[in-house]
């Protein structure tokens, strides 16, 4: 009220002393401000009006009339009343009647009116002023800490960089105003660490880091708004240090071993490739394996080349022009041999050696249609203008020095010559075959096939078709009786010089050299033949990604794999495996080589992957211990030798084969031994001493034997030898089968064998099974029949066992007491039984005395002069006939006593579980002998005539 002044208040008192003494007493209604505007603080009650809430009325001073009694609001769930403080002079105040929350509304608009008291005490006819709008605005505090939007926050960087930010970390505030809802400060509360953080949260680190100092960080980060209330909750930011990006692969082994016989194995589980996040259109990969070190140029069988034909399936009757050396094939003695090759048969030529192949082995009939095949590791040849080097050479012996057909090579080109004979065509005809490959010059293994279907030859180098790119004719060479040389490694140059010699030497190394006449080579048998068995692979092709492309070489080498997307190649590349399918593969390195090509946008190449280099390491596999046994001795009848048959001499053979394996047991590794099965690729039975004469005894198998079977059989007077890659079932089945015969046993003491049988071409070699066959030789019984003597009456006539000869079974020194205590209780079983039989011949003869006694009074004095002796005979024969069969049974059983004998030491256990029940048997046979015996030293008295 002092802000109206005394003259305003003057004024009306007496305009309404005036109006009460002439008028109504209730004339005029309140009066107040148009507007309003007030501030509250939320939280509490009192509202700032501006200006003043005060409502006039032109009635004062009359009672009631003049007077304001009320202020009434309108309005929606508004939280504000208004209240009359002096009624007299107007004064009210507005003030909260509920809680007022920024947060949750910061302004009110509403609508205020003032009310007179009326005329009279009871405030009838009051009157209403004019409505006023009030606007309040609600003001904050700062009651809510700022909050992070993210429990932990995460990033990386590169070494030695500086970066501007990092990160930025972000923190709100709940409050309602500007002041407190504001963020206007961070800080790092980590001490010491090279990271700086500004006013809107961007984190930097203040120096280079590096990853072998440290590679990760972990700092706490607060925050203040701007009324200075900190952040109830810090925030963990965690910073990882990554090296300097280098595009390349990551994740990959130097080395990975593989264990034989376990398949296929992932060579690069976890790899993957590094881009350093450039955008890429496509990604090449090449993995190649490496092993040209390893035999001739990978890991392939070893057998002999006669064994792999039959595995292949291969035609037969080619002829092998480098073999082993041996008795038989000692042309190639001579011969510089690779003997480091994992019995791989290789020849090495330097320009020196040479070999004559003599002239039955040389195949006569070659028609139009034949094959050549090889192996060769040849380099380029020193000079410029280089000598021809001959691998294989058909030239005339003496006088003249034609080539009939050879094969050479000539400055890295690969010629076949073939001059056909006047007689069979008399035209100018295709003789020279030229190719010109890099495979012949590149010093690796490749394997040549040379199918000849005159006129037109074709060419096979690994399995891979080649026309010659020349072909020269020329004449027919004239008949003529000079004979032909067939050379290996050289040209035998035997006329047109003053002395014979080889000429054009080869200088490489040559393996597996053959000629087949009158068939060429399919082309599945070629590819039989020079195939790898180890490789690259690729496991799940259906898991691969539809846009990845690959693709391998014709020998699973090399494996080229393209795709669009780094993760599909990183895929892929995982998938990659190694495999070797062989029982016992060849141990040692193989390389890995990886080359990558990357390409981008727009571009050819945008990076640089470096290469990979890797090794596969094969493990060395078990190797096998192959045991051959049976019985060592074996003793027949004369007549069984001579027997359309003959007799088998293995027929109790047994092949097996061992290896140790270590077995975990209480955290300690023990070998044990396993019985494994593997195939076997040759026997040969060796006759020791003297060799077989032809004109009295043979040592054969017949061809039947060998039928269903990948085998084959050659025979000599020195032994047989069977050979092809099969099972050692087989070969036990085929070596039972040979039949050994002697047309004339009666000079012949005995025969002795030799056995021995090889895995991979004798990389693995059984013990040496010796044999001796013994001929039972026997004497005829003497049988003599007096008719001119008179048979005494006291005398019986006595049949005189037959005398038979044998040789003792052998025995060896070693020999396990139960067979040594069966010998001798056989021996004294023997011995009681002649005492029986001589007992009772005695009481026999005694009981005949007594019956004669009152006829013969003295049985010195005999008179022999009439004794007749009477001989049955048909009895005679039976009696040889029991007698031999019985020598045979015994001989059998002696037989069977040394076999087990030899095999007790090799017993399994089911074996020596039934060794008793064996034992018991043996008795019951030694029984039936003693009753055979008995019976054959009983006489039959109704046989004998007085």
């Amino acid at each position: 009220m002092q802000t109206l002044g005394v003259p305003f208040l003057l004024f009306w008192l007496i305009w309404g002393h005036s109006c009460a003494l002439g008028g109504k007493v209730n004339k005029h209604k309140p009066w107040i401000e148009t507007s309003y505007h007030g501030v509250i603080t939320e939280n509490m009650d009192t509202v700032l009006l501006d200006p003043p809430l005060v409502a006039l009325d032109k009635d004062a001073p009359v009672p009631y009339a003049g007077e304001i009694c009320a202020f009434k609001i309108y309005g929606q769930d508004v939280p504000f009343e208004a209240v009359v403080l002096n009624r007299t002079s107007g004064e009210g105040v507005l003030r909260a009647s509920g809680s007022v929350d920024c947060e949750i509304q910061k302004e009110y608009t509403f609508i205020i009116q003032a009310y007179d008291c009326g005329a009279g005490p009871s405030g009838a006819d009051w009157k209403k002023s004019h409505k006023a709008v009030v606007h309040i605005q609600v003001d904050d505090v700062n009651e809510f800490s700022p909050v992070f939007r993210e429990p932990l926050y995460k990033a990386s960087v590169i070494e030695g960089k500086i970066y501007d930010s990092i990160l930025q970390v972000e923190a709100w505030d709940q409050d309602c105003s500007p002041q407190y809802s504001q963020i206007c400060n961070y800080e790092i509360v980590t001490a010491g660490t090279p990271f700086a953080i500004d006013r809107n949260g961007n984190i930097r680190n203040t120096e280079r880091l590096s990853y072998d100092k440290q590679q990760s960080y972990k700092i706490m980060v607060t925050a203040f708004d701007c009324g200075q209330k900190r952040a109830k909750e810090d925030v963990a930011v965690h910073i990882d240090v990554k090296p300097i990006c280098k595009p390349g692969w990551q994740g990959w082994n130097k080395r990975v071993d593989y264990e034989p016989g376990t398949g296929s194995k992932q060579l690069f589980p976890k790899m993957h490739l590094e881009t350093c996040g450039g955008p890429l259109s496509g990604v090449r990969a090449m993995v190649e394996l490496q092993t040209n070190h390893i035999g001739k140029g990978c890991d392939r069988e070893t057998y002999s080349e006669k064994s792999l034909q039959k595995l292949c399936g291969a035609a037969s009757g080619s002829t092998d022009l480098l073999p082993a050396p041996s008795p038989s094939t000692n042309w190639t003695a001579s011969l510089l041999t690779d003997s480091g090759r994992d019995s791989d048969l290789i020849y090495r030529f330097d320009g020196r050696q040479a070999a004559n192949v003599p002239d039955h082995v040389v195949p006569q009939n070659l028609t139009d249609q034949f094959t050549v095949a090889t192996w060769m590791k040849h380099g380029p040849s020193p000079g410029l203008r280089a000598e021809k080097e001959t691998l294989l050479c058909n030239s005339d012996k003496t006088e003249m020095n034609r080539h009939h057909y050879s094969l050479y090579v000539h400055n890295c080109r690969l010629v076949f010559l073939l001059r056909r004979d006047f007689t069979q065509v008399d035209t100018f005809r295709p003789a020279e075959f030229h190719w010109k490959l890099e495979q012949i010059c590149d010093k690796e293994w490749h394997y040549y096939v040379i199918n000849v279907e005159f006129p037109a030859v074709t060419l096979f180098v690994d399995g891979v078709t080649y026309e010659p790119y020349l072909v020269t004719d020329d004449w027919p060479i004239h008949t003529s009786k000079i004979d032909t040389q067939l050379t290996v490694g050289a040209c035998w140059q035997g006329g047109e010089v003053a002395t014979p010699r080889f000429t054009q030497y080869f200088h490489g190394s040559l393996s597996g050299l053959t000629i087949r006449p009158g068939r060429i080579e399919t082309q599945k048998v070629i590819s039989c033949l020079q195939a790898c068995k180890e490789g690259l692979d690729i496991n799940s092709l259906e898991s691969l990604a539809k846009d990845i492309k690959f693709h391998f070489n014709p020998a699973q080498s090399v494996l080229v794999v393209e795709g669009e997307d780094v993760d599909s190649i990183n895929t892929a590349i995982t998938k990659v495996s190694y495999i070797n399918s062989r029982q016992f593969p060849t141990p040692g390195l193989r390389r890995l080589h990886i080359t990558t090509t990357v390409q981008c946008f727009g571009e050819d190449t945008c990076l640089s992957i470096p290469d990979i280099k890797a090794v596969v390491m094969v493990l060395p596999p078990s190797e096998p211990r192959i045991t051959i046994t049976g019985s060592n001795r074996l003793v027949r009848p004369a007549i069984d030798l001579q027997g359309p048959l003959g007799v088998a001499p293995f027929k109790e053979l047994h092949i097996t084969s061992t290896v140790m394996k270590g077995d975990s047991f209480s955290g300690f590794h023990r070998p044990g031994v396993m019985e494994v099965m593997h195939n076997l690729d040759y026997c040969d039975i060796l006759v020791i001493g003297e060799e077989l004469n032809p004109e009295r005894e043979s040592l054969e198998i017949h061809h039947n034997a060998l039928l269903g079977k990948h085998l084959d059989a050659t025979n000599s007077t020195s032994g047989i030898s069977i050979y092809g890659v099969d099972s050692m079932a087989h070969y036990e089945q085929a070596l039972r089968q040979v039949r050994y015969k002697n047309w004339r046993p009666a000079t012949l003491s005995d025969r002795r064998f030799r056995l021995t049988c090889s895995e991979l071409n004798g990389r693995y070699t059984s013990n040496e099974f010796n044999l001796e066959v013994s001929v039972l030789h026997h004497s005829a019984p003497v049988e003599h029949v007096n008719h001119m003597a008179a048979q005494s009456q006291y005398m019986r006539p006595v049949h005189h066992p037959l005398m038979i000869h044998t040789f003792n079974s052998h025995m060896s020194g070693t020999a396990p007491p139960a067979a040594t205590v069966v010998i001798v209780v056989c021996i004294a079983a023997l011995v009681v039984i002649v005492v029986i039989g001589v007992y009772r011949i005695h009481t026999t003869h005694q009981e005949g005395s007594r019956e004669d006694e009152d006829e013969v009074k003295d049985p010195e004095d005999w008179d022999n002069s009439a004794l007749t002796i009477t001989v049955n005979p048909m009895e005679n024969i039976k009696g040889a006939q029991a007698l031999d069969g019985g020598v045979k049974e015994e001989n059998r059983e002696e037989e069977e006593d040394e076999e087990d004998e030899e095999q007790v030491g090799g017993m399994t256990s089911a074996e020596s579980d039934n060794s008793d029940e064996d034992e018991e048997e043996e008795e019951e046979r030694e029984e039936v002998k003693k009753r055979k015996q008995r019976g054959k030293l009983e006489w039959d008295s109704s046989s004998i005539t007085y």
